[in-house]
């Protein structure tokens, strides 16, 4: 074993042992203070990082790469069968970066949501790619926000004096009891970036029955945490670009719909558009490393139209709520109840669409997973397939909720997730899966060669 201080690196004779074969993964660990790096037990090789420390942009030369436990956990809790086994024989397999695995929102099934700490984290974990989802300040400056009106549940935003300017404040009664839990509304465009700049992100999470601030804030889902909320670091849009440079990943940022009317104090939905690219552009960073998202197909429109060399990598981001023909109910399998056809999304120029991953997979009802109607035509039509987001379920032992939409009878443990990864990999040929842990799909993709 290697122990890594500061980036000196000192090494512990005898500290690589041949593992006893037996069927349980044992993961490579790394500790939050101490980097504890694993031997090959071949070769004895090392990886080394200085540590990762703003400023953000200070170049970080090498990156440690590793799994933590969550990947090993869910191979060991998979049904038995040949993929468990060939995950298992993976388990001294050096972790490495891969751009299979995208970064979705930074690692926010433990970290708060597009805070430094969880890019970083995903770094660490593999992610080639690492997303900012873009939404606009009063002053007009580009952030990293899921939606521009998520900063009462994403940051610590009510706890503060900002809560007067937003779009709909904390009402505190003369007893001082919070009377409007459930209708409370904080937008980046309520505030400027200096102000933004001054909040605290915190995990994604409300309860809309409280009656004090502390306890609307202090919502966060059992089965994530707190732990590693304490710093909380907000970050531009020009942040996070430097950042995910220095970190040697590529970018994947999200046009959010503005819940704000357009134009916004003179700024038109083409300013924010264009905006977004501007940003990449001033940043000196390659088209060929930027996949600009949206699920509005007129932004799409608008980069292949006005950027054709950022256009060609753009993402369609798709599920029911914006692919439902109308007067419809969404069937995956049932082309009459698609807004456009594959072959239309096709012949507007769009290289690359991003299905929710329940759109791209169906069961026949016994357990068993294959390609949906809608995955079969987007392949047929020569379309890239991108899909999202793994780890936003929870425990799926009652079948995962929405991302595993009409899937309940093939997904039933945790471990039920690798074999959906599997089959999106395998046998729909996805490109990449976004994950809020991207730990748990680099370990499948360093295990499969998917780079």
């Amino acid at each position: 074993m290697t122990i890594l201080h500061n980036s000196v690196v000192t090494r512990h004779q005898g500290a690589c042992k041949s593992r006893p074969t037996k069927k349980l993964l044992l993961p490579l660990m790394l500790a939050s203070s101490v980097l504890l790096i694993a031997c090959e037990e071949d070769n004895d090789i090392v990886t080394t990082v200085p540590p990762v420390t703003p400023p953000i942009t200070e170049p970080v030369q090498s990156m440690v790469y590793t799994y933590g436990l969550r990947p090993f956990y869910l191979v060991n809790d998979m049904d038995e069968g040949a993929l468990k086994d060939e995950l298992l024989a993976c388990g001294t397999q050096q972790p490495s970066k891969t751009d299979f695995s995208i970064a979705h929102r930074g690692a926010p099934l433990q970290f708060p949501e597009h805070t430094y700490d969880g890019y970083v984290a995903s770094a660490q974990m593999g992610a080639g790619i690492l997303e900012c989802d873009v939404a606009f300040t009063k002053d007009g400056e580009l952030v990293c926000r899921h939606a521009q009106n998520d900063l009462h549940t994403t940051t610590n935003i009510v706890a503060t004096p900002l809560a007067s300017q937003c779009t709909v404040p904390p009402m505190i009664d003369t007893n001082g009891g919070l009377t409007n839990a459930s209708n409370i509304e904080c937008r980046t465009s309520d505030i400027s970036l200096n102000d933004f700049q001054s909040l605290k992100g915190k995990m994604d999470a409300a309860n809309t029955q409280a009656t004090t601030i502390s306890d609307y804030m202090n919502a966060t889902a059992p089965w994530r945490t707190d732990l590693y909320s304490q710093n909380g670091k907000l970050l531009t849009l020009k942040e996070h670009i430097a950042l995910a440079s220095s970190l040697g990943m590529k970018h994947t940022p999200e046009l959010k719909a503005p819940v704000v009317s357009m134009p916004f104090n003179g700024y038109s939905l083409d300013n924010y558009r264009q905006q977004l690219i501007d940003t990449y552009k001033a940043a000196g960073v390659a088209p060929s490393d930027v996949y600009p998202q949206s699920f509005n197909i007129e932004d799409v429109d608008y980069w292949l139209r006005n950027e054709p060399s950022f256009g060609a990598n753009a993402v369609y981001l798709i599920d029911d709520s914006n692919e439902t023909a109308a007067g419809a109910s969404f069937d995956k399998n049932d082309p009459t109840t698609w807004k456009h056809s594959l072959a239309d999304i096709k012949a507007r120029g769009i290289n690359i669409i991003a299905p929710a991953s329940w759109l791209l997979v169906t069961s026949d009802g016994n357990g068993n997973l294959s390609p949906s109607e809608f995955a079969i035509q987007a392949k047929a039509n020569g379309l890239e397939i991108l899909t999202w987001s793994l780890e936003r379920s929870g425990p799926l032992a009652n079948g995962g909720g929405w991302y595993y939409n009409g899937l309940n009878d093939a997904i039933n443990n945790d471990g039920d997730m690798m074999t959906f990864i599997d089959v999106l990999a395998q046998d729909v040929g996805v490109k990449g899966i976004f994950s809020d842990w991207p730990a748990t799909v680099s370990y499948y993709a360093n295990c499969k060669g998917l780079t």
